[in-house]
């Protein structure tokens, strides 16, 4: 009976702690200036480059940037000599790239040079080339799904925080932010027939740090032909 009661009393304390970690604010808002509020790069990575992905139809080459993945060798792993290490960094299916990467680095065929997508901390879920766009339009476009803002200052960037929508033209360049600050995208979608991009995001209204049924959802196109990628909001209820 004691032995029972041990083990209900462990097993509460554990749903407890699991409970206030599942609770912890996705946001926390600053009281600070914003500079000064962003996350600490983390000196010790050591970041390498998947090789190369090139879309078709396109002139450049994309490398996937991204940290050494450690997995613990059989039986007590004290520190990085004692794990096995996984090179890839990326995965990559029909016109996307996905993973967990610090950056993507382009080359333009039958030149040397290379260079970064952004100067930014940043966290790169997806990049995804809009083939269909291009075929139709000519114009080539790479679209990403990345945290920028480390929302709930935990002094990293993960998928704790808020998640963000940008776009690029194929050469990485004219990297745009679609999306507010503190606003968490829900999802996006490209319509060829509109030849743009509507998506969805959830703003945090009530400012309690959660997104909850109380918050509003937030609906907006971007015309990709426009000279200025620029979301507009529009209203469906």
């Amino acid at each position: 009976m004691k032995n029972i009661f041990f083990f209900l009393i462990v097993s509460l304390a554990f749903v407890s702690c699991k409970k206030e970690e599942q609770e912890k604010p996705k946001v926390i808002y600053e009281t600070q200036p914003k500079s000064q509020a962003k996350p600490q790069v983390d000196t010790s990575k050591a970041d390498i480059a998947d090789l190369p992905v090139h879309m078709e139809g396109t002139n450049f080459l994309i490398f996937p940037i991204g940290d050494l993945n450690f997995f613990k060798k059989q039986g007590y792993a004290s520190s990085k000599s004692d794990k096995n290490i996984s090179y890839a960094i990326s995965n990559y299916g029909e016109y996307e790239i996905t993973g967990y990467l610090d950056n993507l680095k382009f080359q333009e065929i039958g030149k040397d040079t290379i260079y970064a997508l952004t100067d930014k901390n940043v966290l790169i879920q997806s990049a995804t080339y809009l083939k269909n766009h291009a075929d139709k339009t000519k114009q080539q476009l790479m679209v990403y799904v990345l945290e920028d803002l480390d929302t709930n200052k935990d002094g990293k960037l993960n998928d704790a925080d808020i998640k963000s929508l940008y776009i690029s033209s194929i050469d990485g360049k004219n990297f745009t932010k679609l999306t507010e600050d503190f606003q968490e995208l829900i999802d996006w979608k490209y319509v060829s027939a509109k030849n743009g991009i509507y998506f969805r995001a959830v703003e945090d209204t009530n400012k309690n740090g959660e997104f909850d049924s109380n918050d509003k959802i937030v609906y907006s196109f971007v015309n990709l032909t426009s000279k200025e990628w620029k979301a507009e909001e529009f209203q469906v209820n």
